[in-house]
């Protein structure tokens, strides 16, 4: 099967500006193709990787992928999909940005891969020099306002309010394909469905800058579909905040709870969009939530995937001990880095090294309010330490208790857990 084909069986094409011009470019040819990520925080998150992983399936069909970090563009601000301006980073934040983003896709695909490696580009390096008579002349002189207006990105903003800073932004992201173009014979342009304005203002400038000369132009380019959830709500946050690449943002544990909570409506189309599986075994775990759903067999394929991909086979082996031992209640297994990463959101408490009867801990770490509530909710069997139930309202927490001389889980009824750290 042709690289075009398997993206659309995948549906992870939105639009293409020449279906059938670009299958016989494919298949006769070696292509380069690029994708743009702007730095505009220090990591990526989740809603990059189906670029990520597209320019690594290109890769895998033989053609050459350039991923291109932003250094130049995340300067200005894109405002394609925003509502309102980008507040503007200075350049020593963008360029701190720009490194660990490039860093981080150097982990995430294959950038010393055989004849065709991921390269890693910045456009800073052709934007960063340039002249603003270079940029009107050379790039400017080729786009009409009118055209420039019809575009969504732009039009969408008008009634808001754009300013002139975001507004030049199409011609920036024209100028890397050019760029790429000229220097790398990149002849494909990949990214979100917002980005749809941006890639075809890219072409036109290619074309417009080249027709003095006789050679016939082949340029493309392909978006991937808005990833939307079954419920509504966007893909790429949980509790309000983005699932991030870096695992100090987003712990290897939360990354593989993200993808384990997946709806049942949600996990076969994940599968096709983020993993490598072939068609055959998707099928088959699809029929698996068809017929068990409360296995989540393809759940739980769908996060080993994910997770292996993007932090390694150790992290995801520490991701399902955590699991386990939660699911199970036997956290006595847990050393003290799972407890860090599985308990990295719960309520703490920073108590001293000494012993201290159990009434008491309750009490100072705000689990119970009074020592009357703490000594009912010890005799009612409501508090478990570290997983085991004690219900001896005397009882004393000593060194015994604390996980790697550390931590001290304490869970007041079903589903509330408190840390205490030593």
């Amino acid at each position: 099967m042709d690289i075009l084909q398997d993206l659309e069986n995948r549906g992870l094409v939105h639009q293409v500006t020449d279906r059938e011009g670009l299958e016989k470019h494919l298949k006769e040819n070696q292509i380069t193709l690029y994708c743009g990520f702007d730095p505009t925080a220090d990591s990526l998150h989740i809603g990059h990787l189906v670029p990520l992983t597209m320019l690594k399936r290109f890769q895998q069909a033989g053609h050459k992928p350039i991923a291109l970090v932003g250094g130049g563009t995340g300067m200005i601000g894109d405002p394609s999909g925003r509502s309102s301006e980008r507040s503007l980073n200075t350049s020593e934040v963008v360029h701190g940005f720009t490194e660990k983003i490039r860093e981080q896709i150097s982990k995430l695909v294959d950038t010393d891969q055989g004849d065709n490696p991921v390269q890693s580009r910045n456009n800073h390096d052709w934007l960063g020099n340039m002249t603003i008579i270079d940029f009107l002349r050379d790039a400017g002189k080729h786009f009409g306002i009118n055209y420039m207006l019809a575009k969504e990105s732009v039009s969408a903003r008008i009634e808001q309010g754009i300013t002139f800073t975001e507004f030049s932004y199409m011609i920036l992201q024209s100028l890397d394909y050019l760029k790429l173009y000229e220097q790398e014979n990149c002849t494909l342009q990949i990214g979100g469905s917002d980005q749809w304005g941006n890639i075809t203002a890219g072409m036109e400038l290619i074309r417009r800058s080249r027709e003095d000369e006789d050679e016939q132009i082949k340029v493309f380019g392909l978006t991937v579909p808005l990833i939307t959830k079954a419920d509504g709500t966007k893909f790429g946050k949980t509790a309000g905040n983005a699932v991030w690449l870096d695992p100090e943002k987003t712990t290897p544990y939360e990354f593989y709870q993200f993808w384990i909570n997946t709806d049942d409506r949600d996990v076969a189309k994940f599968l096709r969009y983020f993993t490598f599986l072939s068609e055959v075994e998707i099928t088959e775990l699809e029929q698996e939530v068809e017929q068990r759903p409360e296995n989540r067999v393809a759940q739980k394929r769908l996060a080993e995937e994910m997770t292996r991909t993007i932090h390694g086979e150790a992290a995801l082996e520490q991701a399902i001990k955590i699991s386990a031992a939660l699911f199970s209640g036997d956290l006595k297994q847990l050393s003290a880095s799972d407890i860090e990463q599985g308990f990295k959101d719960v309520p703490t408490y920073e108590a001293q090294k000494e012993d201290i009867s159990l009434v008491d801990l309750l009490v100072q770490a705000s689990i119970s309010s009074s020592k009357r509530q703490a000594r009912e909710d010890i005799g009612n069997g409501a508090v478990s330490i570290n997983g085991e139930k004690q219900q001896d309202v005397n009882y004393v927490v000593t060194a015994d208790d604390r996980i790697e001389d550390q931590f001290t889980i304490i869970r007041r009824g079903k589903k509330k857990y408190f840390l205490v750290q030593f």
